[in-house]
């Protein structure tokens, strides 16, 4: 049983295109959650898959009946923080109010108790350590907010765990899946390695972290569903490959992914594993 997460924000959220669309700007965009999430969740009902769900809490203050509705079909609901904003951009009394601001939003709408948390683009690096503490202290049970690899602008801790471990505070980690090729951790677990990858090879490496007895964490933004998202005028190169590359092979990479492989949420897989405790 593999781990589908739902990383629920718009597609002018992303840390992409921070640089191009300020916060101030967010409520004048054309937002495009609602479509994108039903077709989402169209898809996972047709194969009567359950997923987690990490909800923005900008995104739950607005459209709260999305929130509902996710829980209403028995997905699991856990947090994506207030604010679409890097961890190491945040001082810590900031981060303790948007975090516990966040879950409690969620547990209003929802009435249930949240138990995961994930930062903005896997932003608990070597300097937020300090992060862990907060998320615990918040009631979090467990976190994916680390990603076991070295080489990226944004995250990246290559020297933890691939698979789940407890940090020394007792809390939870689920880390996104990676395999080790020549001794270095590959991403594969989802976002624009998924839509820049052929999908053959993700599948191999999903079967590959299988063998050795854990599930693939894969995760997908709902306007990577989208190719009809829009497209933003004078962006660097970079930048639009990362925001845009293969949008339209997305939902059908998807749907081979829900029909080659077993899914479930994280808050099962805990619970079937580590107990209650």
């Amino acid at each position: 049983m593999n781990l589908l997460t739902i990383d629920v924000e718009d597609w002018f959220h992303t840390s992409a295109l921070e640089s191009y669309i300020s916060r101030e700007q967010w409520d004048a965009q054309e937002s495009r959650i609602e479509r994108n999430l039903i077709q989402l969740l169209d898809l996972l009902h047709q194969r009567e898959i359950k997923a987690t769900f990490f909800i923005l809490g900008w995104v739950a203050a607005r459209y709260p009946q999305l929130v509902m509705e996710i829980a209403a079909a028995g997905h699991e609901i856990a947090s994506h923080g207030w604010r679409h904003q890097l961890i190491y951009h945040l001082d810590p009394t900031t981060f303790r109010d948007y975090t516990r601001r966040a879950k409690q939003l969620l547990e209003d709408i929802t009435g249930q108790e949240v138990l995961g948390y994930r930062a903005t683009s896997f932003s608990v690096v070597k300097k937020t350590l300090w992060a862990l503490d907060i998320i615990k202290e918040a009631g979090f049970r467990y976190d994916s907010s680390i990603f076991p690899i070295r080489h990226h602008d944004l995250y990246g801790m290559a020297d933890v765990p691939r698979f789940p471990f407890r940090h020394d505070n007792g809390l939870l980690e689920i880390p996104p899946s990676t395999v080790t090729v020549g001794g270095k951790n590959i991403p594969f677990g989802g976002g624009g390695y998924f839509r820049l990858y052929p999908y053959p090879l993700t599948k191999a490496m999903i079967k590959a972290v299988n063998r050795q007895g854990y599930p693939a964490v894969i995760y997908l933004h709902p306007w990577e569903l989208d190719p009809e998202c829009p497209r933003l005028k004078g962006l660097d190169r970079r930048t639009g490959f990362r925001q845009y590359v293969n949008l339209h092979k997305t939902a059908g990479r998807l749907e081979r992914l829900l029909a080659d492989f077993q899914f479930g949420t994280m808050a099962a897989y805990i619970a079937d594993n580590f107990g209650t405790g």
